[in-house]
C-alpha cells in the first residue's frame, strides 16, 4: 500500500461537509414556517376544554356555553323530564345509538346512557340539529325537549331524535364533573 492510497482529509472535504450542513440548516429555516403555521392557534387550544359552573342551575334551567365553536347545552332536568326520558321504548327511537363520546360507540340510546352515572339529572350535549346543523330551540316540540324549526326535527328530553328529518341523536361530548358544581367539557 502506498502513501497515495491512504485518504488524507483536507480542506476540500471540510468544505463539502460544511456546505452540506449549511444546506440542511437553510432548508430547515425555509420549511419551518410552513410546518409551524399548521399548528392550532392559542384561541383554538383555549377552547379544547371549558369549565362550566352549574351551581346556579336549579331543576328546569339550562345554560348554553361555547365549546370548539359549537353551542353546548347544560340542562338540569326536572323529575318529570327524567321520568319521560326513562319511559321511552328504545324500539320507538329513530336512532338507537347513544352518541355519547364518554361511552362505547355502540352503546344503546337509553336515558342513562345519555347522561353520567350519579348525575342523571344533568344533560350535557352539543345543541346542533343533526339534519343540517341548525340550532334547535330548547323545551319545545311534542316531547318537551328540543325542536328545530328549520325542518321540523323534534328531540326528546334526552336529546334523542323522535320526529323529522334528522338522522341521529344530538351528540354528547366528552365531559366530567370535576366537583359537585363544575363540569369540564372536552
Amino acid at each position: 500500500m502506498s502513501a497515495t492510497d491512504i485518504h488524507d482529509p483536507n480542506r476540500r472535504d471540510f468544505l463539502y461537509v460544511a456546505t452540506g450542513m449549511a444546506a440542511v440548516v437553510g432548508a430547515g429555516a425555509v420549511v419551518w414556517p410552513f410546518i409551524d403555521q399548521m399548528r392550532p392557534d392559542a384561541s383554538t387550544l383555549a377552547l379544547a376544554s371549558v369549565e362550566v359552573d352549574v351551581s346556579s342551575l336549579t331543576p328546569g334551567m339550562s345554560l348554553v356555553v361555547k365549546w370548539r365553536g359549537k353551542p353546548v347545552v347544560v340542562r338540569n332536568r326536572t323529575e318529570k323530564e327524567m321520568k319521560d326520558g326513562e319511559a321511552v321504548n328504545l324500539a320507538e327511537l329513530k336512532d338507537p345509538i347513544a352518541r355519547n363520546a364518554n361511552l362505547p360507540a355502540d352503546a344503546p340510546a337509553t336515558d342513562a346512557n345519555r347522561t353520567t352515572p350519579g348525575k342523571e339529572a344533568w344533560m350535557v350535549m352539543v345543541q346542533v340539529c343533526t339534519h343540517l346543523g341548525c340550532i334547535p330551540l330548547g323545551q319545545e316540540g311534542d316531547f318537551g325537549g328540543w325542536f328545530c324549526p328549520c325542518h321540523g326535527s323534534v328531540y326528546d328530553t334526552a336529546g334523542r331524535i323522535r320526529k323529522g328529518p334528522a338522522p341521529e341523536n344530538m351528540a354528547v361530548p366528552v365531559f366530567q364533573f370535576i366537583s359537585d358544581t363544575k363540569i369540564r367539557i372536552g
